[in-house]
């Protein structure tokens, strides 16, 4: 979109950036021309939990079909392989590079450094490994088990959010798919993105963990990145996102 062109405006506007926020988090395609801009990439944050609760609405739906064949161990496993597949393992690629910067590296340049290394090392290999199992167990152990699958990763994409507004961007800001949503992220989207999380929490009666998991995470993570890195980086929010849902499962 060229600097001429008019952009979308109200409703049209928003619809756009849903898309663009489902083309962020997942592999589905966009159906809908997005004029993209910044300034649209920053809007389409505040679909981030809606995202993840029509992923969550996806893997419930699938978890039941499949309970009617086999144990709800083989169950979990396989939404889990679908979940790694339609996000592209997004947010587990976060983890294992933050895992892999904040175990390996003594200085903030060289944390930095790692994170953009493609390759995962063992602290990466260790974090993936016991975050997945972890996830699984919780799940298996959750009653309803699709009540966990539906809520979780809507609720743990409220935590990101949050860390924007709360830390400063630190990264290479040529390289970072997350630069857009990072340099404009509004107070207002934010209230607006916690406010459907509260409705949803109240909705199905988990507002304690929910508030829990949201506000554990943005508080320890969050000293924690502001202690090794000085603020945050798109892999410390893919990160935040798995921590999120982790801790909701085990306080559910």
């Amino acid at each position: 979109m060229t600097e001429q062109e008019p952009m979308p405006s109200g409703l049209s506007r928003e619809w756009q950036a849903f898309w663009l926020a489902v083309g962020f988090l997942t592999r589905v395609p966009m159906p809908v021309k997005v004029d993209y801009s910044q300034a649209l990439m920053n809007q389409c944050s505040v679909y981030f939990p809606l995202v993840g609760l029509l992923l969550g609405a996806v893997y419930a739906a699938l978890y039941s079909v499949l309970a009617m064949v086999w144990s709800p161990l083989v169950c979990v496993l396989l939404v889990l392989a679908f979940h790694l597949w339609i996000t592209g393992a997004f947010h587990e690629d976060g983890l294992a590079d933050c895992a892999d910067a904040l175990g390996g590296g003594y200085t903030v340049a060289r944390r930095l450094a790692i994170m953009k290394d493609s390759r995962i090392g063992t602290y990466g290999t260790v974090a993936l490994i016991v975050a997945l199992g972890l996830k699984v167990a919780l799940l298996v152990e959750a009653s309803p088990v699709w009540l966990a699958l539906l809520l979780g990763p809507a609720i743990s994409r409220l935590a990101p959010l949050c860390l924007m507004r709360s830390l400063p961007y630190v990264t290479d800001p040529d390289t970072s798919k997350s630069k857009p949503v990072a340099e404009g992220f509004s107070g207002q989207r934010l209230l607006a993105a916690a406010a459907s999380v509260l409705l949803l929490a109240v909705l199905f009666q988990v507002m304690v963990p929910a508030l829990l998991a949201v506000a554990l995470v943005v508080l320890v993570w969050g000293a924690m990145l502001k202690k090794s890195l000085g603020g945050y980086t798109g892999d410390a929010l893919g990160a935040s996102v798995i921590l999120s849902e982790l801790v909701f499962l085990l306080l559910l």
